[in-house]
């Protein structure tokens, strides 16, 4: 065993010495003078050995035995227990050239700067500083009992929590309430810290030895015969740990001084009282924080937040997720709108198609992205989560980051439709609130001078039934040259009785391409031609009566259209001819029919030259019309005709087959038919139930059956 010798010791180790001196006494032993005997017989009281470059045994007896620098037991005698001592001259001196620690730079707990120790930024907000006031968590009490037995004993005080659970924040806040004035040294990771006992050996400061992530700085760095120095000479030794690496090397030679540390377990989770703290704090981001966080907690809320946008942000590059970017940003602007909680996944892939001008979305599918959202970042939070088979709800923080952010892009006209449309479908969503915002979006537009926002926000007062109010929208948007809404005004004024006020709006419409508007504007025009051509026959003009005798006739007034005729044939109008005789053909009188044809032939008409050389002669029997009708590809109509006529030659099964083939291809006839066939055959039960059917459809003639109308049914 190798010794140092024991005045060598007194002399050069003073401190050492006096330690060894006490160690001694505490356990039973005595330690002698030295001499230079050479032998020992350890026989009486305990001995001790003591050394380190060493010649002496302090024994309980006046005999010793110098080797050199080695003393020899191998043939001793002992009667009682020996303790050896090596006092081994190591200063943990790091290697030649490094850096030393300068104790006078190291800031005192009460003045560390978070940020550099640790502590992540939250988002940046206007008027306010980088990092919100500190909000006391329940578990603070036990952290700074800790520290505060620390502080009097020296120790290791470990906070330990998940990833973003704010361990690092709530100890630097115990540390400047505990040990304001103590210095802190933050080593680096990995850094040398076995020079530590010697540089703050003899001064009178107090010290916190800062290590977050405690993983970081474990074996090469703080074990247990360090720590047993610092805590030796007062130093606090304050650290986090993650629960992951915890576990990771708990069991492990590097994690061997965890025995030796003081856990405080701080949960990632806030509680509602730390909730509550929150709210009263001051800073609008804590309230958030409290109000929109979840599991994760609001320090997770706060921190991973920003990496969480910062990574969406970046994400729409061709070359990285730009589908995923786009339906996160349909989540986003949804929530915006006001559709708060899950939304399905039909939606999300409907509006987030409005956002294809992000390149390389194509290389992406939708499972893919929807994966790529929803993973977890920082063991913390998805920027999608699922919440169903195919619902998501997006991470809030994006959200209120979007909300507080100016440059943003405003939800999109079509977004709000589409959020419009689902919260007017799905009583998970306020519509009211919706409602509200867009037209709060609508009406900034508006103002602005966007002419669809104003169509738009004319559309929401419409649904919400405040008339007045969309049709000056409607109207302004109009002048603006916005046509959807030209025609939607124009239909406001047919429906008004204003016909006349609405052409013009109805033309710039059709010119659009508006097919509705085209047609309403074509009946608007043919209900005036008609008034016009009543003032015409007023005046006694022979084409006006032939022109409203068409009219009368095309509509299916047969009563009219006679009046018009004979009052042109009357007074000599020979171009009636034709029309004429299709009103005969109509009611059967062929060959009255057939003279006025050949004298419209012999006019020069083609149409009647053509009628003439096919003539009807034998009457259309109903085969012919089974035959006729029994072709129905591409005409489905006829398959509720087809029924009508296997119903007449006496085949109701088949009938039936037909009509209930019409139904499903969405013929109303068909389902009214086979109500009436169903009555006929004696089932009043089920013919109200295909009554029923029809009526909802819009039959008019199933909806007086149900009204108890006899006339209804009859052929």
């Amino acid at each position: 065993m190798r010794l140092a010798s024991l005045m060598i010791l007194r002399r050069d180790h003073p401190e050492e010495f006096s330690d060894l001196v006490t160690i001694a006494g505490e356990q039973g032993f005595v330690p002698l003078q030295t001499d230079t005997a050479s032998h020992v017989t350890a026989g009486g009281p305990r001995a001790v050995a003591v050394g380190g470059d060493a010649r002496t045994v302090i024994t309980g007896d006046s005999a010793t035995y110098v080797a050199g620098d080695h003393l020899d037991f191998r043939d001793a005698t002992f009667h009682d227990q020996v303790i050896g001592v090596q006092h081994v001259r190591n200063t943990y001196e790091t290697r030649p050239g490094a850096p030393q620690p300068v104790v006078d730079d190291w800031p005192s707990a009460k003045d560390v700067g978070l940020l550099a120790h640790g502590v992540r930024p939250t988002r940046r907000a206007q008027g306010l500083p980088l990092l919100p006031p500190y909000v006391r968590r329940d578990a603070d009490e036990a952290v700074r009992a800790a520290l505060e037995q620390a502080g009097a004993d020296g120790g290791l005080v470990v906070v330990l929590g998940e990833p973003f659970a704010g361990k690092t924040r709530t100890a630097l806040e115990a540390a400047a309430e505990v040990l304001p004035d103590a210095r802190v040294f933050t080593p680096a990771r990995g850094e040398d810290m076995r020079a530590l006992p010697a540089v703050l050996r003899g001064r009178p400061d107090r010290f916190v030895l800062w290590l977050d992530d405690l993983d970081t700085h474990l074996g090469d760095g703080l074990e247990p015969r360090l720590l047993a120095q610092l805590t030796g000479q007062g130093v606090v030794v304050l650290a986090t740990l993650r629960e992951d690496a915890y576990d990771d090397c708990r069991n492990t030679p590097r994690g061997r001084v965890l025995d030796l540390a003081h856990m405080v377990e701080l949960p990632r989770e806030w509680s509602e009282a730390d909730r509550e703290r929150a709210e009263i704090a001051g800073d609008a981001r804590l309230t958030e924080a409290a109000h929109r966080s979840g599991v994760e907690g609001a320090a997770a809320y706060l921190s991973v937040g920003p990496l969480l946008w910062e990574e969406w942000q970046r994400a729409r590059r061709a070359d990285r997720h730009p589908r995923g970017h786009a339906l996160v940003r349909a989540a986003i602007d949804l929530a915006r709108c006001g559709l708060h909680g899950p939304i399905s996944q039909d939606l999300l892939v409907k509006v987030h198609e409005a956002y294809y001008v992000v390149a390389g979305m194509e290389r992406e599918s939708v499972d893919d992205a929807l994966a790529w959202a929803a993973e977890k970042r920082h063991g913390a939070l998805r920027m999608l989560r699922r919440c169903g088979t195919r619902t998501w709800e997006v991470a809030p923080y994006l959200v209120e980051t979007a909300v507080q952010d100016a440059s943003f892009p405003a939800v999109d006209e079509s977004v709000w439709r589409c959020a419009l449309e689902a919260a007017r479908g799905d009583a998970a969503y306020d519509f009211e609130v919706v409602a509200r915002r867009a037209g709060e979006a609508f009406r900034s537009a508006a103002d602005a001078g966007d002419r669809q926002a104003m169509f738009e926000l004319g559309r929401l007062r419409e649904t919400l039934g405040r008339d007045a109010e969309a049709e000056r929208w409607f109207r302004r948007a109009a002048e603006a040259g916005q046509t959807e809404a030209a025609g939607r005004l124009g239909r406001l004024f047919v429906e008004r009785g204003e016909a006349k006020d609405a052409e013009p709006f109805l033309e710039a419409a059709a010119e659009s391409g508006d097919a509705g508007a085209a047609t309403l504007l074509a009946k608007v025009l043919l209900e005036r031609a008609g008034q016009w051509l009543q003032a015409g026959a007023a005046g006694q003009d022979l084409e006006a009566y032939h022109l409203l005798g068409d009219l009368h006739f095309g509509s299916g007034d047969d009563d009219g259209a006679w009046d018009c005729y004979i009052s042109a044939a009357t007074a000599g109008r020979t171009e009636i001819a034709i029309s004429f005789a299709r009103w005969h053909l109509v009611h059967n009188e062929r060959e009255t029919a057939k003279v006025w044809l050949q004298r419209a032939a012999d006019a020069g008409s083609k149409p009647a030259a053509r009628t003439l050389r096919h003539p009807a002669d034998r009457p259309q029997s109903v085969e012919d019309a089974a035959e006729y009708f029994g072709d129905t590809d591409g005409y489905p109509l006829d398959i509720a005709h087809h029924g009508v006529v296997l119903e007449k030659l006496g085949r109701p099964d088949k009938a039936r087959a037909q009509y209930e083939k019409a139904h499903a291809s969405g013929d109303p006839y068909g389902a009214y038919r086979l109500a009436v066939l169903l009555e006929k055959q004696g089932k009043p039960d089920e013919a109200k139930t295909w009554y029923r059917k029809a009526a909802e459809m819009g039959h008019p003639a199933a909806r007086k059956a149900l009204d108890g109308n006899p006339d209804t049914v009859k052929e």
